[in-house]
């Protein structure tokens, strides 16, 4: 299947699987501005790190899940550009900044290593490891296996402290996301404590999806299959659950989750509709007044094939994204760029 999709896309072709059949994918889908160099296995989630310095060097950091996998670094162009060192498969990733460590701030990289049961923590742009060897979790737990990550950047008293939001294959409803607080230590390294263990969870499928708005302070993760739930990212912010949208919209799984920021309190939710190769799209400030009522805006065919993992930015990129991108996974071993005055557009349109 997969050597039959690398053809296709070598022939111009897109296709996704349908059992054992191919079938194109909707002829109205958004084409992307960018399509990444492939990778050797599997890839399932990327995050965009913006350059300080020239938003137009940014990079994308994506996984390659495999025994014998490893984040990659790529280009605006898609171009491959650099390999960590080999992880055992590693799941999701995210990107946060600032990180105090050594005394010096420092931009990181978080991944989720499923077959070690650790998290992996990563400089960036250099992509080195910082974490003496891995950060263990969900440690006493039958059930381990992480697989999605967010990082949450929280300002509180003039103080920043840094989480990482983790979730696995499968868990206990009430408890199924534990949250960690990144140290930096003075030899260079980062560590991580527990202080909370939250999530409720449907048991039907898995949790994989995790993404943290950190200027609302809330965290979304999608029970596949199910539907997409808020709570607070705050550790002290209490485990009640304030949303659980998009039960009805989808297909099959929810997937993938990305958050565009239009402002610093309104923007956009794109959830991917992954069997039926959509994003779907909700306000990211809420309904009427509501900050936890979320309505359906628009769905946006995509080139992407089973999208797993997305990102968004708003920020201007230059050449091809001045109003910043979406980034998506795809079967393929790729990842594609959008340009989001396209995807705007159908929203626009959808909307009038």
């Amino acid at each position: 299947m997969r050597k039959n999709i690398i053809l296709a896309a070598a022939l111009g072709l897109t296709l996704v699987s349908c059992g054992d059949k191919l079938a194109p994918v909707r002829e109205d889908a958004i084409k992307p501005a960018v399509v990444t160099e492939a990778t050797p296995h599997d890839t399932d989630d990327p995050s965009i790190w913006i350059n300080p310095e020239d938003a137009t060097k940014s990079l994308i950091v994506g996984t390659d899940k495999d025994t014998d996998g490893g984040l990659y670094i790529y280009d605006l162009n898609g171009k491959i550009v650099k390999k960590s060192i080999t992880l055992k498969r590693p799941n999701n990733v995210d990107i946060a900044y600032g990180l105090m460590i050594g005394g010096k701030k420092t931009d990181v990289a978080v991944t989720t290593e499923r077959e070690s049961n650790k998290i992996r923590v990563f400089s960036l742009p250099d992509l080195e490891p910082i974490d003496n060897g891995g950060i263990d979790v969900f440690t006493g737990e039958a059930e381990r296996d992480p697989m999605g990550v967010a990082l949450y950047t929280q300002t509180k008293d003039s103080l920043t402290s840094i989480y990482a939001i983790v979730g696995r294959k499968s868990g206990p409803s009430g408890s199924y996301l534990w949250q960690y607080e990144l140290a930096g230590n003075d030899n260079g390294t980062v560590t991580a404590k527990v202080v909370r263990k939250f999530g409720d969870y449907s048991m039907n499928k898995e949790i994989e999806a995790i993404a943290v708005d950190d200027e609302l302070g809330m965290v979304y993760y999608c029970d596949e299959g199910k539907g997409i739930r808020k709570y607070n990212a705050d550790p002290q912010g209490g485990n009640d659950e304030l949303a659980f949208f998009g039960q009805a919209d989808f297909k099959e799984d929810h997937e993938g989750i990305a958050i565009y920021k239009a402002t610093d309190s309104t923007g956009y939710i794109l959830v991917s509709n992954q069997q039926a190769n959509t994003f779907m799209v909700y306000p990211r400030e809420g309904m009427n007044g509501n900050p936890n009522e979320y309505k359906l805006l628009a769905e946006i065919p995509t080139s992407t094939i089973e999208c797993d993992g997305a990102d968004a930015t708003s920020l201007n990129l230059g050449g091809k994204f001045p109003k910043g991108m979406l980034v998506a996974m795809s079967n393929g071993m790729t990842f594609h760029y959008y340009d989001w005055n396209t995807i705007q557009k159908l929203i626009d349109e959808n909307r009038k």
